[in-house]
């Protein structure tokens, strides 16, 4: 049995149809990278996942347990949630606390953890990042590899089963780039199980169990990151894997 499955998952914004009918599962340990075009509903994907955004239809089964992502009731949602991390894109820490201070709030505010033991935790995922050093700055006295770094130490903090990244290094500079996907590729070799929204073609081949290709708010292709990338079966996955190389 899959440790999360998504099943038929529609999401839609006025007229525009984001996904259409969205079905995948994950296992224990799994790296999944979701990739294609700007636009084509993967954030939408994961925001529905972790119920940032309210999925017009669709079930989520996690650890055995159905939820239906349209009607669960908010205490449902913060039960599934805690079991979740989530990086973002633009790494929404609070500018006005310290890194340590980003990492322990949620664990002292919506797990009632005292700030002893916060801390202690806290100190450990920012040793885990490489940023235990800089445990007292501000996010605007970090780089932006550092400041994604302190939000995957974040969402190491609540000691999740899954962690969902959005485009964790889109809005990084080349060079930053790496520092962070080399956290994540730690993440993977412990074992983490991940969902990955990445426009990154080295980590989702050489670091995924499976690749998922979607557009238009459905899934083109899905599998093996061997497969996927040396074999293609749809002539769409082709043409995005060409367009990316030619890039």
């Amino acid at each position: 049995m899959a440790m999360l499955e998504i099943r038929n998952i529609r999401k839609s914004f006025g007229e525009n149809t984001v996904l259409k009918d969205i079905s995948f599962g994950v296992d224990k340990g799994d790296v999944i990278s979701v990739l294609g075009p700007s636009g084509s509903g993967k954030t939408t994907l994961l925001r529905c996942m972790d119920f940032l955004e309210t999925a017009d239809s669709g079930i989520m089964v996690f650890d055995g347990e159905e939820i239906d992502l349209a009607k669960a009731s908010r205490a449902r949602q913060s039960e599934v949630r805690k079991k979740c991390g989530f990086v973002f894109q633009n790494y929404n820490l609070f500018l006005n606390k310290t890194a340590l201070d980003n990492v322990t709030l949620g664990l002292t505010s919506a797990r009632k953890i005292n700030s002893a033991e916060a801390r202690e935790r806290g100190m450990e995922m920012l040793r885990k990042v490489g940023l235990e050093r800089r445990a007292d700055r501000y996010p605007n006295q970090l780089s932006g590899g550092q400041q994604q770094r302190v939000a995957i130490a974040r969402a190491l903090a609540a000691v999740p089963e899954i962690i969902y990244f959005d485009e964790p290094t889109s809005a990084l500079d080349p060079e930053l780039i790496g520092e962070v996907l080399s956290v994540m590729r730690a993440l993977a070799e412990d074992g983490m199980t991940m969902v990955v929204v990445t426009h990154e073609m080295g980590f989702a081949r050489d670091v995924s169990s499976r690749v998922m290709l979607i557009e238009h708010g459905l899934i083109v292709e899905e599998g093996s990151a061997r497969d996927f990338f040396e074999n293609p079966r749809e002539e769409r996955t082709r043409a995005f894997l060409r367009r990316d190389q030619n890039n």
